[in-house]
């Protein structure tokens, strides 16, 4: 992972302390909020956030109830999450920025962009499940045991404290309002610039051939790609092809095949954002 000196802060968001660790500020860069997904902490997005830490400011909070951030049992709805997100951001001083949400960070990303569109230059949703594909519960709760098999085993060290630390009755329920969420409609309505990136590996999402058909359903400012071999939590065991995405969607530049675009596959090219790559 790349070297970065991250500051922990703590700041109010609706009377609740929300912890919010942050890389050193890139002058004239749009910032990057990293959203992590149900029952866990920001910890395992740090890879990817470090590997564009150099590209703009990184924000990786832990949202209400999760991690080092108190909050109410039983968990927070989805669209509860992206209210608290939109505080943070308030509380933060953040009026323009793009979103990047993993798993359940997807949908709250989409919720937040949904509720409030000039407040995001662009939206990345990485494995945003919920939806068709994940039911019945019982069929999310295959999918989630699949895909922990294919997750790169140090991902335990941050995730299962996180999951004992929220307790296992209300991830439960957290991954119930997961699946339950309509995250395919919200993605083929999305008012913002946005980039989707799935796993090939990734039981929780369609397979390819599916998200090539959703893929032509979408705006014009949808992007998806593809990451070969990745599961869920790619913000962890694929920093560098995720990073790689972003950055090129960012830049409004080609994929390209060589490198971290090796494994990376473009579904499909939307209209970039407006975003401006910082002076160096």
């Amino acid at each position: 992972m790349t070297a970065v000196d991250w500051v922990v802060r703590e700041v109010d968001v609706a009377g609740s302390p929300v912890t919010v660790r942050v890389s050193p500020p890139v002058a004239g860069a749009v910032p990057l909020v990293h959203v992590h997904g149900f029952a866990v902490s920001g910890r395992y997005l740090l890879p990817t956030a470090a590997a564009l830490a150099d590209r703009a400011t990184a924000y990786v909070p832990d949202l209400p109830g999760h991690g080092a951030s108190p909050g109410p049992r039983p968990p927070l709805s989805i669209p509860h999450l992206a209210d608290a997100l939109l505080g943070t951001l308030d509380t933060l001083g953040l009026d323009r920025v793009v979103l990047v949400g993993n798993s359940m960070g997807g949908p709250v990303s989409l919720e937040a962009a949904h509720l409030s569109p000039d407040r995001f230059v662009g939206v990345v949703v990485a494995s945003p499940a919920g939806g068709a594909h994940n039911q019945p519960f019982a069929r999310a709760l295959v999918q989630l045991a699949r895909d922990a098999v294919r997750e790169d085993p140090r991902i335990a060290r941050y995730q299962v404290p996180d999951y004992l630390h929220y307790g296992p009755v209300a991830a439960l329920a957290a991954f119930r309002q997961l699946v339950r969420f309509p995250s395919l409609e919200r993605l083929l309505r999305t008012p913002v610039p946005t980039l989707a990136v799935v796993g090939s590996r990734d039981p929780l999402m369609p397979p390819p051939y599916r998200v090539r058909e959703l893929a032509a359903l979408g705006p014009e400012h949808l992007s998806v790609v593809v990451v070969l071999g990745a599961p869920h939590a790619m913000n962890f065991s694929h920093p560098a092809e995720l990073a790689h995405a972003v950055r090129s969607w960012l830049d409004g530049t080609a994929v390209g095949d060589v490198g971290p675009a090796a494994r990376t596959r473009v579904v499909r090219t939307g209209v970039a954002p407006p975003v401006t790559p910082p002076a160096v």
